[in-house]
């Protein structure tokens, strides 16, 4: 069974500047809720409470989330606030985490390493702190039950547009099953004509402890870092990995554009805002149909 996740969350989120230079792009908020908590949901609801965030240089404001803050929910409790005053329970109880630090920004090869002497020689889980992912079976339940089954390191995909290939880390192999593939390549944004498919990694693994050697015998590739990626092809070399189709649809919160788009469906999603949002929405619709008219 999988009792431990770990979130790396140490980049420097320059996509985001100016809004990242004093906080943690993780923990930018859709609507109410810091992206970083939807991430460590999705690992308590996969029963695992056990979780390690890596972070860095500016980001405690995360520590500072899931703490408890005294004067706060005194100030609640004043208020009589009862369904706020459980929400911040929530926050404060909800997984036992614990951080380290990345010291020095290496590549997410690097993050996962210094979770080695947290995770000893149990497989593990990891779920990027900038990304979520929307499902009815949390996804790293997904990949849980493929581990157990298997007892092999799995990592999340999803189908992307062919033309989009370029933008991710892309698998090929052997199919097991509709959902389920052997891998034999991993290729980082490969051109259109030289990806081996349109399955690309997720963001969400489950990874065995062989993993840590495979990290240690990285050199630096992209961006002069340590990349997942090349660890997990040596590993490939003398393991097998396998690739699930994951059901559920991944927002990365990681550009300007994809947060709003995930703002935008998050808010229809919830009840006290659908029906006015969407009416406001459906009024800028209407006034953009107006504007473009009177150019015509």
């Amino acid at each position: 069974m999988i009792k431990k996740a770990i979130i790396p969350a140490a980049g420097l989120g320059t996509r985001f500047l100016p809004a990242t230079k004093a906080q943690p792009k993780e923990m930018l908020p859709i609507i109410d809720t810091p992206v970083i908590q939807y991430v460590v949901q999705e690992c308590v609801d996969s029963g695992i409470e056990d979780i390690l965030i890596i972070s860095g240089k500016g980001k405690r404001s995360i520590e500072d989330h899931f703490d408890r803050n005294f004067e706060l929910e005194s100030k609640i409790q004043e208020k009589e606030d009862e369904v706020l005053y459980t929400q911040l329970k929530h926050i404060e109880d909800m997984a036992n985490i614990h951080f380290i630090r990345q010291k020095e920004l290496n590549g997410l090869g690097d993050a996962i390493y210094h979770a080695r002497f947290h995770c000893g020689q149990e497989p593990f889980a990891v779920l990027l702190g900038d990304t979520i992912i929307d499902s009815v079976i949390p996804v790293t339940q997904q990949l849980i039950d493929t581990y157990e089954q298997y007892r092999q390191t799995i990592i999340a995909v999803e189908t992307v547009p062919r033309d989009k290939v370029s933008r991710y880390g892309i698998t090929g192999g052997k199919k097991i099953s509709d959902k389920l593939m052997q891998l034999d390549e991993l290729v980082e944004k490969p051109e259109i004509d030289k990806a081996p498919s349109n399955l690309a990694i997720a963001g969400r693994y489950i990874l065995t402890p062989e993993i840590f050697s495979a990290l240690e015998k990285t050199p630096r590739g992209k961006g002069n870092e340590i990349q997942l990626t090349d660890a997990l092809k040596l590993l490939l070399k003398r393991d097998n990995i396998i690739a699930l189709t994951i059901e559920g649809k991944r927002y990365d919160i990681g550009n300007k554009l994809d947060f709003l788009k995930t703002t935008v469906e998050f808010a229809l999603k919830r009840k006290e805002f659908k029906k006015p949002f969407e009416k406001f929405l459906r009024e800028i619709i209407d006034n953009l149909g107006k504007e473009k008219g009177a150019k015509r």
